[in-house]
């Protein structure tokens, strides 16, 4: 007898402690099944409270509750969809053991032992997005006059890594994936997944944090900080004044924008953005130094940001061998973002956050704060160092020639207040395809004496003619003046 009872007590902890974890999240587990029904999750807010997902009872149909997006497709590259077709996607799926019904920690020897059922809760999720900056993305975006309208704009506050906003288009309503009739979500899913626009982009794809595209010139901000952080002894470089130059070991000429001449120190040649000066700079790095510093700002690693790994690209640059003699052309386009380096919005905003934060970038994130649904704080996001890309002294002479391209150099045409003390870069990236197009850049920080805030800014595939300052250039201004009229902005 003493024999059966201690086997009774042995399988009774091996079920109740042992093979509970298992049997509790068991597809075959009754409760799970009600659960597909339920659909019912925590609450997702912008960081001012503004609500952009909750769950609502649905008396029709067998699902109890239907998942509602009240903001439409405004945030919806950063939230994400919670679709009973398609499942979730961005911060739904990221953070989706937070926001379903799930157990809380025992709270009593009775719970710890299985007797009684552990507490439940479903979290609350509060973003690090403003809305009034997202907004003004949009707003912006929209005023676009080339008949290519793709375009993202991402915004960081550098001494935190909080992203403030993040707006692409196209983009899609995730009020159309949370359809409790099966057909009408596949319908839409199909719009938003399988059809791109007609520059070949897919609304359900996150532009700002997914897609990547050549840099162009805001990679000399790069460029720049490797001399000022891995090889001073260059920091007297000068490109005697030519409107081209050939590269070595080849036959090409790299050619300056429109030809014109260029040339002069480093602290000449940032303002005008010139090529020929800034491939050759690129050439006397050597690989080894461009590919170090490049690293050091997250090329080839993928930003740590708190979404899906699939809404994520990795910004690259090419290794040291193909950038090495006998192949220093290729340096030199490297030096310049074309050719063979891509970055993300959200990458390339983190270069520039990286300047404004004296060479240290912060891990970029999405949820400040995680509260249950007893109003209990469960986390809050703790700063964290990601890279160090330079030294402040590095960071801060670039951060100076960055201020010189807005009072005399290419976006001097864009009207930058003198309040702000922006400091910027343009991008005007040649893509290779039959029309010519070009991917247009801006990324910069404000203000340049204590900053707020980093952005980005692409506007990909626009007509030869057009530039990073004349079309980015405008959006930019816009992200900056409204960062500026926030508490606390100057």
């Amino acid at each position: 007898m003493v024999l059966c009872l201690s086997l009774v007590i042995v399988q009774l902890v091996n079920i109740q402690l042992v093979r509970a974890p298992t049997l509790r999240a068991s597809s075959f587990n009754p409760r799970n099944g009600g659960k597909e029904y339920e659909n019912q999750r925590g609450n997702i807010y912008a960081s001012d409270g503004t609500l952009l997902a909750d769950s609502v009872p649905n008396a029709a149909g067998p699902y109890h509750y239907l998942r509602q997006y009240p903001q439409g497709s405004l945030y919806s590259q950063v939230v994400g969809y919670s679709s009973i077709y398609y499942g979730t996607a961005g911060i739904e799926n990221q953070y989706n053991s937070s926001l379903i019904t799930h157990a809380l920690p025992a709270q009593t020897l009775s719970q710890a032992i299985g007797f009684t059922p552990p507490q439940s809760s479903r979290d609350n999720l509060t973003l690090t997005i403003v809305p009034s900056l997202q907004t003004t993305a949009r707003a912006a975006l929209s005023q676009i006059t080339d008949q290519n309208k793709t375009a993202t704009v991402v915004a960081i506050d550098p001494t935190t890594g909080a992203v403030l906003a993040d707006y692409s288009t196209p983009t899609f309503d995730p009020n159309a994936l949370a359809n409790p009739n099966i057909a009408a979500e596949r319908l839409a899913g199909y719009s938003y997944f399988d059809q791109t626009d007609s520059e070949g982009f897919y609304p359900g794809v996150p532009l700002a944090t997914a897609s990547r595209f050549f840099p162009g010139s805001t990679f000399k901000v790069v460029t720049t900080t490797a001399v000022y952080n891995l090889a001073p002894l260059l920091a007297n470089f000068n490109f005697p004044p030519a409107g081209s130059t050939k590269l070595p070991n080849s036959n090409l000429l790299l050619t300056n924008d429109g030809g014109t001449v260029c040339g002069g120190s480093i602290q000449e040649m940032l303002p005008q953005s010139c090529d020929p000066g800034y491939g050759l700079l690129g050439i006397a790095l050597g690989g080894p130094t461009l590919a170090k510093q490049a690293q050091l700002f997250g090329y080839n690693s993928k930003p740590p940001i708190d979404l899906p790994n699939d809404w994520v690209a990795t910004p690259f640059f090419p290794s040291v061998p193909s950038i090495s003699p006998p192949n220093q052309a290729y340096a030199a386009y490297s030096a310049i973002g074309q050719f063979n380096v891509t970055a993300s919005a959200l990458s390339n905003a983190l270069v520039a956050a990286g300047i404004a934060n004296g060479g240290v970038i912060m891990q970029p994130y999405l949820v400040q704060q995680i509260v249950d649904n007893q109003g209990a704080i469960v986390s809050t996001h703790q700063p964290t160092p990601w890279m160090t890309a330079a030294t402040p002294q590095a960071a801060a002479s670039v951060s100076a020639l960055m201020k010189l391209v807005v009072t005399q150099g290419t976006a001097a045409q864009v009207g930058f207040s003198p309040l702000l003390d922006a400091a910027v870069k343009t991008g005007t990236a040649q893509t290779g395809n039959p029309k010519a197009n070009t991917d247009d850049w801006m990324i910069g920080l404000a203000p340049a004496s204590n900053p707020k805030i980093a952005v980005a800014v692409v506007v990909p595939y626009q007509n030869f003619s057009n530039t990073g300052a004349g079309v980015a250039g405008p959006i930019m201004k816009a992200m900056l003046n409204a960062a500026a009229a926030l508490p606390g902005g100057n």
